[in-house]
């Protein structure tokens, strides 16, 4: 059974199109108008061996936030749906990454209870073209509508484009591990019989 969807959500503000495949190689084609986020969603493609498309248009002209944000709505409902009834999945997923000087931990659990545990400071406002608080906007956004209680965290690091990176790659690492099939798992992994 193959795992993927396809959304499209258009705004006043913003006119998005994904696919994701969670069963792929880390094939990305990422095109946001925003060039830092679309290098972080095409190494979280890869990383997390997921083929994501994603094409946007915001309104950049005020900032990037909207279009962000925006994304991490369509692709966490992306996800959720290509997910299906979560029969088979190992549902938790960990991952430390490091990145030069920075190291992130991400902690994953597909439940349908999402919450947010966001524990990082950025020394910098900015990475190029992205406001680097957008990619806690782009967590809250991906794990309420995904079902997911995510919780991230900055172990250290001094370079705000590094500690980012390391972000984006612990996050697809943990989705993947959380996502893969285990034959020995039954329905669902959880003691409800539902997640």
């Amino acid at each position: 059974m193959t795992r993927s969807a396809k959304l499209e959500r258009k705004t006043t503000e913003t006119d998005i199109k994904i696919s994701l495949d969670l069963d792929g190689s880390g094939q990305a084609d990422i095109s946001t108008g925003v060039g830092f986020f679309d290098h972080m969603l095409t190494l979280w493609a890869r990383h997390g061996l997921f083929d994501l498309t994603v094409k946007a248009q915001g309104d950049l002209g005020v900032d990037g936030h909207h279009t962000v944000e925006d994304i991490g709505i369509v692709l966490g409902q992306v996800f959720a749906q290509a997910l299906g009834d979560k029969s088979g999945i190992k549902r938790y997923g960990t991952s430390f990454v490091p990145m030069d000087e920075a190291l992130a931990m991400v902690v994953v659990d597909i439940s349908n209870r999402p919450y947010l545990q966001y524990d990082v400071t950025a020394p910098d406002a900015q990475v190029g073209d992205y406001a680097s608080e957008l990619t806690e906007e782009f967590m809250r956004a991906l794990s309420a509508n995904a079902g997911l209680t995510l919780h991230v965290r900055l172990m250290y690091g001094k370079n705000t484009h590094h500690i980012t990176e390391a972000i984006f790659k612990a996050l697809a690492r943990a989705l993947g591990e959380a996502v893969r099939k285990d034959d020995r798992i039954v329905g669902v992994l959880s003691t409800k019989g539902i997640l």
